[in-house]
């Protein structure tokens, strides 16, 4: 099915078609020059000594995708989440080989996108061979399909799709939870990613009324919130009574409650991160992480020294929504110390590039407080975000503001 040459967009997260990888890890030293598009993978399977016969990029170094970065054996496309699609589209990233996973068809010959529907369409649509990993284990989910007309070559299985354990809270990510709680009132609709930080932060909202959801991705934390009758949707705008996401990153509990469950809508990021369709939002709160934020409040969420950890992802599709929604809130979620403690995060310079614009900037939370930046000037940035860093990096932070401060930029 495959030619010398061919790009091989791959479906990503926990709808990484890991039978398919596996076969292409297998047989792929017999075919010349293959390149490969991931956006992100939990599965563990790329690995610098497995992944030697094709070349494989992606959108950041997330999962377990570092063991490639770190053995040089990744190239980085800097992109938004929403531009995949497009650029695929496009011909910018080549798709000549969609590899996907689906569900099993319905009574009608449609497959589910599963647990991942971002830009899987974009990529059947433009490959000139589709093979979908048919896996019995995968949820027929609500939202984008594919039909088996659609689809060249199915191969059928029957194993666990890849999970994602929910991560070990500790006493920094409460506190940092806590203080993005604040922000989220009765009715609003959130954005967060997966990590302890939302995790813990969702079991802080138990006590709040009629929550949306319109997010990029969730994992099992939403599952406990429409249990407890706090996610609703009922006072969204748009897509009344349905949770709004593109990719399901969890576990077999989460896969188990989305199942033919019409309360949860999977999406293609042409809708769950497009401007338009998040400006007619009002209320909506999102929360994004990062490395760094440098002391006029620029973010880096990708690259630490010669580290590349991350990624530009949708983080700043959500972090201007969120901005720019009528009552709503965007903001930055970071612990203020790394590397064991030893190593500020609320920095003067940042070691990386700038992913999100200090002009985008909202509000930035640490474990210390949340430090308001929207409309603020420069001077003021320093001394409120100064204020949120650990203690101990207080007064070497206020001498690199100084000049800042005199002079005003």
């Amino acid at each position: 099915m495959l030619r010398a040459g061919d790009a091989i967009v791959f479906g990503q997260a926990c709808g990484e078609p890991t039978s398919l990888v596996e076969a292409l890890i297998e047989q792929g030293a017999g075919i010349r020059g293959l390149t490969a598009f991931i956006a992100t993978s939990f599965s563990g399977l790329f690995k610098p000594e497995s992944a030697e016969s094709f070349a494989l990029s992606s959108m950041g170094a997330i999962g377990t995708l570092r063991s490639m970065t770190k053995a040089g054996r990744l190239q980085i496309i800097p992109v938004h989440v929403s531009q995949v699609g497009p650029l695929i589209t496009a011909g910018i990233i080549p798709c000549d080989v969609a590899m996907i996973q689906v569900s099993p068809a319905d009574a009608d010959g449609n497959h589910s996108c599963g647990l991942i529907s971002d830009h899987v369409r974009a990529a059947v649509d433009k490959a000139r061979v589709v093979i979908a990993e048919v896996n019995e284990a995968v949820p027929f989910t609500c939202g984008e399909s594919i039909s088996a007309s659609a689809i060249d070559m199915a191969i059928p299985v029957n194993r666990p799709p890849v999970e994602v354990q929910p991560a070990a809270i500790g006493a920094v990510d409460e506190a940092i939870a806590g203080h993005c709680a604040a922000y989220i009132g009765d009715g609003a609709v959130i954005q967060t990613g997966i990590g302890a930080v939302p995790d813990a932060l969702l079991r802080l909202l138990k006590d709040r009324k009629d929550l949306g959801v319109h997010s990029g991705m969730i994992g099992d934390g939403l599952v406990d919130l429409v249990e407890a009758g706090v996610v609703t949707n009922a006072r969204k705008e748009i897509d009344a009574g349905v949770s709004i996401n593109g990719a399901l990153i969890g576990t077999r509990r989460l896969y188990d409650w989305v199942h033919r469950n019409p309360a949860i809508r999977m999406c293609a990021t042409s809708y769950t991160h497009d401007a338009a369709i998040l400006g007619r939002l009002s209320r909506l709160v999102t929360i994004n992480s990062a490395l760094e934020v440098d002391l006029t409040g620029q973010v880096n969420a990708e690259q630490s020294g010669s580290a590349y950890l991350g990624g530009t992802g949708g983080q700043v599709d959500f972090v201007r929504a969120g901005a720019r929604s009528p009552g709503g809130h965007s903001i930055i979620a970071l612990s203020a110390l790394a590397k064991g403690g030893t190593v500020s995060k609320i920095v003067s310079q940042l070691s990386g590039p700038v992913t999100t614009a200090r002009s985008d900037v909202d509000i930035v939370v640490t474990e210390f407080g949340a430090a308001e930046l929207k409309g603020q000037n420069l001077a003021e940035r320093t001394r409120r975000l100064i204020a949120i860093a650990h203690p101990d990096f207080r007064e070497m932070l206020e001498r690199a503001a100084h000049m800042i401060q005199q002079r005003g930029f």
